[in-house]
């Protein structure tokens, strides 16, 4: 068995989804119901006939079907370096920087992810990484959390040796070694029900910030959700609230549109669980706790920086416009679905004008015409077109890249929506700090714009080879 970073990845996300739907078994359900409702948007698709006919090879392709995106949170900078150099073993890399502090959280995060575009094809897990900025916090509460922390390793002796055995392999391990590390890795993201402070403690840090609580308390970074992709979110929204599922009040994200854009997500709500706590006997008491849910993603077409320019806008402006809305007036018809379907209009819903107006990122090939063509005998006049021409005469075609990344309101969203009433808006004014991530990550985050920028540049440039043109193509 040779060594693919690919298939260990593939592994460890099946291993890991595994241990989650044993640990919480309504995210076994809530995947089974995506199922359901991805077959009836499929069917419901083809019944329809004509050129909207879905394919459901076309539409569901393998990584549909396994894809994954889990999150966790961490408390230091030695566990953020740890999981970067473990992660890294696995193809995965830190790309895109999150302020929460927008959402009133005080965390900043990155996302670990496959960065080309095949190994996302092959499988694209993700992990969205959360870290305490524990300068946010005050002093008591940060003297409790660091001396909490500071007790605390979750990472197995193992794990940590294994790590340093493939960075040494140049990232490498053997058949045996790979297991080993899976098994090991797991106990990273493992559900603990003994907390390692005490009620007062707890109760202390909750106070603050019920996801501070929920960072400090516990012996491991347990992965607080699980969330698997779905071609059509507002069924699987109906058919959660069918089935009697706590799910959240409304779909985060952009409207629903007929050129689905950046991410949309839902949840069902946080399970309230069963917590032991320790006494000053240090004998264990009877608690609870709520952190872990199950989520859902319907991922559309990543925006070129000048498009996710009028997304913000466009999402401040239904934001403001809705914290406008006085509650007397919000069962009188105005929704927020219907303020976003309203100010959306300025983001075209045509994928030729989101094209045209550079707005969202493409792959580009040659079509299967202009191959024969090619084999036959030159096409004439290609000197003189451009990109635009190339794909007016159907010599070109394009089809929009995903956006494999995630959107800090939307998340902001999601959490507050797990801490019911105790949703607290901690941080009033606080600067993202990018270079201070970096430093505790031990690296540079990869900006996720470079990154479809380069798919879309590499995919022009291929075309441009193919048809052996003298100039660049470009956009």
């Amino acid at each position: 068995m040779g060594w693919d970073q690919d298939a260990l990845r593939a592994q460890f996300c099946h291993a890991l989804s595994e241990m989650y739907k044993s640990e919480v078994p309504l995210y076994g359900d809530l995947v089974d119901l995506v199922w359901h409702a991805d077959a009836k948007a499929v069917q419901a698709s083809q019944e329809l006939g004509g050129p909207s006919v879905i394919n459901p090879d076309d539409v569901l392709p393998s990584r549909n079907r396994v894809e994954r995106h889990g999150a966790i949170r961490l408390g230091t900078a030695h566990e953020l370096a740890t999981i970067r150099r473990m992660f890294a073993i696995m193809g995965m890399h830190p790309v895109g920087y999150y302020d929460l502090t927008t959402a009133g959280f005080p965390m900043h995060a990155t996302a670990f992810r496959p960065k080309d575009r095949s190994s996302l094809a092959k499988h694209p897990f993700r992990v969205f990484t959360t870290v305490l900025r524990m300068e946010l916090l005050t002093e008591r509460t940060r003297q409790l959390a660091q001396a909490a922390l500071n007790q605390r390793q979750i990472f197995t002796d193992r794990l940590m040796a294994l790590i340093d055995l493939a960075e040494q392999q140049n990232h490498r391990l053997t058949p045996q070694q790979s297991a080993e590390f899976i098994a090991e890795g797991l106990e990273t993201f493992r559900w603990h029900s003994k907390a390692t402070v005490t009620m007062p403690e707890y109760q202390l840090l909750k106070a603050e910030h019920p996801l501070i609580a929920d960072i400090v308390s516990f012996p491991s970074c347990h992965i607080n959700h699980l969330t698997p992709r779905t071609i059509d979110i507002d069924l699987v929204q109906k058919l959660m609230l069918d089935h009697g599922m706590p799910a959240k009040e409304r779909i985060e994200g952009p409207p629903k549109r007929q050129c689905p854009i950046l991410l949309r997500q839902t949840s069902f709500k946080a399970l309230e669980e069963t917590v032991y706590f320790r006494d000053a006997q240090g004998a264990y008491v009877k608690g609870s706790h709520t952190a872990r849910f199950g989520e859902v993603e319907q991922r559309g077409y990543a925006l070129t920086r000048k498009g996710r320019q009028i997304y913000d806008r466009v999402l401040d402006r239904v934001n403001r416009e809705w914290a406008e809305v006085p509650p007397q007036q919000s069962g009188s018809g105005v929704t927020y679905e219907g303020l976003l379907e309203k100010h959306f209009v300025q983001l075209p819903d045509d994928l030729g004008l989101l094209q045209a107006q550079n707005l969202a990122y493409f792959c580009y090939r040659l079509t299967g015409e202009a191959e024969k063509s090619l084999q036959s005998g030159r096409v004439v006049g290609l000197e003189s077109m451009g990109l635009a021409q190339l794909l007016e005469n159907k010599i070109v075609e394009c089809e929009p890249i995903i956006y494999e990344d995630f959107l800090p309101l939307s998340a902001g969203g999601i959490f507050n929506s797990n801490l019911g009433n105790k949703a607290t808006q901690l941080i009033m004014e606080a600067d993202a700090d990018l270079d201070g991530f970096q430093r505790m990550l031990g690296m540079s985050i990869i900006d996720e714009f470079h990154l479809y920028e380069k798919m879309q540049n590499d995919s022009l440039e291929n075309c441009r080879r193919q048809l052996g043109l003298q100039q660049m193509l470009s956009v």
